[in-house]
């Protein structure tokens, strides 16, 4: 078994022409894109040194999102800031079906955990 790595390795899957290399920047970029789908996520939140570094123009990956790759299998950690008024439990289970279905058909990873935290609750004004 490989060893696990967070959000900076690739995945390699060998085909018949060849291989398809998976960057764990574009998991993590899939993850992003489906959690923000979800009715009720305000935003994705990162931490401070991730604002600050994207800030400067260094390539980060999607704030809020965190990837770990062991062979084919993707661990997805989210965090985000969600409207007030939704259900938080049905918030977070539309999250964790979206993300690893879209993970899934886009790549052909397996994605056995999505693991969902809410950050804060946004007022509208």
């Amino acid at each position: 078994m490989g060893k696990t790595q967070e959000t900076q390795e690739n995945t390699t899957e060998n085909i018949n022409m060849g291989e398809v290399k998976i960057a764990a920047d574009v998991v993590a970029a899939i993850a992003g894109l489906a959690a923000n789908e979800v009715e009720g996520v305000h935003s994705m939140v990162g931490n401070l040194t991730n604002e600050l570094i994207g800030r400067l123009g260094v390539k980060m990956t999607p704030k809020g999102v965190r990837v770990f790759m062991e062979d084919s299998v993707v661990r997805v950690d989210i965090v985000f800031n969600m409207k007030y008024g939704y259900s938080i439990p049905e918030v977070s289970r539309q999250i964790q079906d979206k993300v690893s279905q879209q993970i899934e058909t886009m790549t052909g990873l397996v994605v056995p955990e999505v693991n969902v935290r809410v950050a804060g609750v946004y007022l509208a004004d």
